[in-house]
């Protein structure tokens, strides 16, 4: 049988998808895919642009326009301007104010530190902002990469709530993958882990921020966003941005230093939202790569830290994640594509095959980016990846294995059939018994009338002539039909319908067969009465005798002679039959199981029971007149 279709070659084929699974399935796990899974995010976030409306956050932002309007105001003595802002926004009704700013020396320490000791205008200077910090609205920034955290100066610390720093200070660190992209939110700051049982353990100030809008806890252990249990010793979060760079409403600081700034349509806009104050003016290094960042045809866009920080707000307390698909959805994915890949690869040429594969690679590239869009992480390189090592698998093996059995029968069948069928035999994926198979078909003989009397008076070269000409003819209506041109006895053609390749009607096409064969005998005698003019020639004319039952169908002969024939008493039979067209005064005579084969379409002329030597039953022989299509 065909090597593909064996019970080995299947076990074959189950082991090379067992072990390309494992294969991509230890890449990724091994961090290899990770890099190629992090591009494709990256492009969906790019390709879809502003995602959703930033509803629950807000920045405000010192720019270069805020800068310049108090030209005579080094930052560390700011805090006053910061102090107004969150006045301001605290009468508008903002939610919680965070300021990602590191403040981690105060006006007092730094007169103290220049004059040598602090002084009374300090500490007065500086009363607004502490009284900020203490109404308990105003997150301040800090930063923990190591067991011991950088906090904002102790003169701020001491006026904190309750002393409570962590519910007053988060880390402004962002967690950036090995690409110094960031992609991902961290549940507690880079350092946090390390710090000794009874140390300070800050949480990211993003997180903070959303605790301190939803209303929660900052010293529990874990927290609920968007209907989603998130826990302080939980991984990281993929960051679900809403959109590129600007994407988060944002005002200028000197809008809100003002003195009308309480009655602007941008500052009441505010209310109910979390504001962050934080830094967007030239030369400012708080900026960094994110999804948006670069592309193959882009120039290099930056995000601000402090949007990045809204942006995780935001995404927090509107619900939306990025999460990746479960391991029982990846090998559901996995053993999809294998399936289709096994389908279609052993089926079709390689040429074929390798734009299929090329759609595969697209599909699984569309698909992640639909899913990305849900808020679902497909595993596009694995998928992508594995699709290609089948391919190269399934044609090698086809190639080492199959296709020499292919390009053998391939040779063998053109001597008989068409070449549609031996594209259908070869893609049916199942190929004949080449020691022999009894099979049902029907056989067709045609034969030459008064043939001896033709070629007695014709040259042997002219015999030869019309001879090619017929068979060109005749052959090539078997084959129209799907049949099998089996061989030539002198003039006559012998030929099966249903072999090689199986056809429920394969007598039906033998009737057909014939009748085109009538007409090319018609046009043949025309030929000759042209071609041989006064040569005395009797009328070209044919008979056609077709059966239908089952014979023994396969390569018969010796060693070094081998045919791919049909041997049987159907066989036989229809031998018979070509020669009951003279009596019956007909072109084609079918036997009656033939016909009812065909069913109530054939248009039947006169009937005759022939006895054949060696079997017992009669057989009823019909004159076929034509057939209704």
């Amino acid at each position: 049988m065909y090597g593909l279709a064996t019970r080995r070659m299947r076990l074959m084929i189950i082991l090379l998808c067992l072990g390309i699974a494992g294969a991509v399935e230890g890449m990724d796990r091994a961090g290899w895919l990770r890099g190629i899974e992090a591009a494709y995010g990256d492009l969906a976030f790019r390709l879809a642009g502003q995602t959703a409306a930033v509803r629950h956050v807000a920045l405000v932002e010192l720019d270069d326009a805020s800068l310049a309007a108090y030209p005579d105001d080094p930052l560390v003595f700011w805090t006053p301007h910061f102090a107004q802002v969150s006045k301001v926004l605290r009468d508008a009704g903002a939610r919680v104010v965070g300021l990602d700013f590191l403040l981690s020396v105060s006006p007092e320490q730094w007169f103290a530190k220049v004059s040598g000791r602090g002084s009374q205008a300090a500490r007065v200077f500086d009363q607004r902002f502490r009284q900020e910090l203490a109404s308990g609205q105003l997150v301040l920034a800090g930063t923990q990469t190591g067991p011991e955290p950088l906090l904002p100066s102790a003169d701020y610390l001491a006026v904190l709530p309750e002393f409570d720093v962590v519910r007053h200070v988060g880390a402004a660190d962002l967690l950036m993958d090995r690409d110094g992209t960031v992609r991902r939110m961290p549940m507690s700051a880079p350092g946090a882990a390390q710090a000794a049982a009874d140390g300070l353990r800050l949480l990211p100030l993003s997180l903070l921020l959303a605790i301190h809008a939803s209303g929660q806890p900052s010293d529990a252990a874990r927290w609920t966003f968007g209907g989603r249990e998130l826990r302080a010793d939980g991984p990281p979060l993929r960051l679900a941005w809403a959109g590129p760079p600007g994407t988060v409403p944002r005002i200028p600081m000197r809008t809100l230093l003002a003195p009308d700034a309480a009655s602007k349509p941008e500052v009441r806009a505010l209310r109910d939202k979390v504001v962050i104050i934080g830094v967007a003016y030239g030369g400012s290094n708080d900026v960094h790569m994110t999804p948006y960042g670069q592309g193959l045809f882009q120039k290099i866009e930056w995000m601000r830290g402090p949007e990045i920080q809204a942006q995780a707000v935001e995404a927090l307390l509107a619900g939306r994640f990025v999460d990746e698909l479960p391991a029982l959805g990846r090998g559901a994915l996995l053993a999809l594509a294998m399936l289709f890949g096994v389908w279609a690869w052993l089926r079709q040429p390689v040429g074929h095959g390798a734009l299929l594969l090329g759609g595969m690679l697209l599909l699984w590239a569309g698909l992640g980016y639909i899913a990305h869009r849900q808020g679902w992480m497909l595993p596009v390189a694995q998928l992508q990846i594995a699709s290609a090592l089948l391919f190269l698998a399934l044609y090698g093996l086809r190639f080492s294995t199959g296709e020499r059995e292919r390009e053998r029968v391939r040779k063998l069948f053109s001597r008989y059939v068409s070449g549609a069928v031996v594209g259908k035999l070869l893609a049916s994926g199942e190929m004949p018994v080449l020691g022999g198979q009894a099979m049902d078909v029907t056989v067709l003989f045609s034969d030459i009338r008064n043939f001896t009397t033709i070629s007695e008076r014709l040259q042997p070269e002219e015999v030869v002539e019309m001879l090619n000409r017929w068979f060109e003819g005749a052959c090539r209506a078997i084959q129209h039909e799907g049949g099998s041109v089996d061989k030539f006895i002198g003039d006559a053609i012998m030929a099966e319908f249903g072999a090689p390749l199986p056809t429920p009607d394969h007598a039906r096409r033998a009737l057909r067969a014939a009748l085109r064969m009538q007409q090319v005998a018609v046009a043949l005698q025309a030929w000759m009465a042209e071609r041989f003019a006064g040569r005395d020639l009797p009328p070209f004319a044919i008979g056609i005798g077709v059966h239908t039952g089952t014979a023994v169908v396969g390569n018969i002969g010796w060693s070094e002679r081998m045919e791919y024939t049909a041997i049987g008493d159907t066989v036989n039979l229809a031998s018979r039959l070509e020669g009951v067209t003279k009596t019956l005064d007909c072109v084609i005579a079918a036997s009656r199981t033939t016909v009812e084969r065909v069913g109530p379409d054939v248009q039947a002329g006169a009937t005759q029971t022939l006895t054949v030597k060696g079997r017992e039953e009669a057989v009823e022989v019909v004159a076929i007149m034509g057939l209704k299509e």
